[in-house]
């Protein structure tokens, strides 16, 4: 008999609390983010962060939003 998979994914680990940083002027960190096409924040189970940081980086992307680095929508 083969073993079943048990359906659970290992639990991602928050980037910023291991020590990376999220800026608004860092575009190529701040779309890794955002969804592709609409470019809406992604949810914490996608991205991974943790409640604190999933916050911060809503700020970061709507700061960046409003500075015209990214778009509002495509």
């Amino acid at each position: 008999m083969g073993e079943y998979y048990s359906g659970r994914k290992k639990k991602k680990v928050c980037q910023m609390c291991a020590g990376k940083d999220v800026d608004y002027k860092n575009v190529d960190v701040i779309k890794k983010y955002v969804s592709a096409d609409k470019f809406k924040v992604l949810p914490r189970r996608v991205t991974g962060t943790c409640a604190k940081h999933q916050r911060e980086v809503a700020r970061q992307v709507k700061l960046a939003r409003f500075m015209g680095l990214i778009p509002f929508v495509k």
